[in-house]
């Protein structure tokens, strides 16, 4: 049985037309079961509505705090059945009863690689700290803002000057690959997890073989076929 998920997003939705696409193509073994936006205008609803899924729009500022709009988020995603919840670009901190209604079972991507350059602005500020190479985690989500046990990483070169959206292209590019890939793992249950380390488990045969680099990035756990 494909895996129930929910998507949440906050803009655009480049990461979940990633996972649409990947979807519609038989790569990704997922149900998408809503995609959801805590602002009524935000791109990634019309990109919803295309692939014909259902895309409610939960408007936050319609609610008097953060607990009593999660209450409702909790109940939405409940109703939908969705067994996974992906942050897409979710630009809103999850409370402690959200992330104890769905303990274990929320991922999110950020834009650096983690531990490292936390918090919104997590690509800018590895830029302007001068690394040399930069990236994007897919982890689970928990309280602690970035903080969560990390399920892969891609990483990409840094160079000296370089114009900050370039870098933030090669960055999303990865992410519309490594995102995707995790899914699928979920998918496959082939996911677990011993206190911080998150264990990949082999594929069950056929396999699919490993992706090899097609430009100036590292993967690990390594892509697989389709990814």
């Amino acid at each position: 049985m494909p895996l129930k998920i929910a998507i949440l997003a906050s803009g655009s939705g480049t990461n979940a037309q990633a996972m649409i696409d990947k979807s519609a193509a038989g790569i990704l073994d997922v149900d998408i079961r809503m995609i959801l936006s805590n602002r009524p205008g935000a791109g990634v609803l019309e990109r919803a509505r295309k692939a014909g899924l259902p895309h409610p729009a939960l408007d936050h500022t319609l609610f008097p705090d953060r607990e009593s709009y999660d209450r409702k988020l909790i109940a939405v995603l409940r109703e939908s059945g969705a067994e996974l919840i992906v942050l897409a670009g979710y630009m809103r901190l999850l409370s402690s009863a959200f992330l104890e209604a769905f303990a274990g079972r929320v991922v999110n991507i950020h834009p650096a690689l983690l531990p490292s350059f936390p918090g919104v602005h997590g690509g800018a500020d590895a830029q302007a700290y001068g690394v040399k190479i930069s990236g994007c985690t897919v982890h689970f989500v928990e309280e602690k803002v970035d903080s969560g046990p990390v399920i892969i990483q891609a990483a990409v070169p840094v160079n000296a000057g370089e114009d900050p959206d370039g870098l933030m292209r090669r960055i999303h590019a990865m992410e519309h690959r490594i995102y995707p890939q995790a899914l699928q793992w979920f998918a496959e249950g082939r996911i677990s997890t011993r206190g911080r380390q998150v264990h990949l488990d082999p594929a069950v045969s056929p396999a699919r073989p490993a992706v090899r680099p097609d430009g100036p990035w590292l993967v690990w756990p390594p892509l697989e076929e389709g990814f």
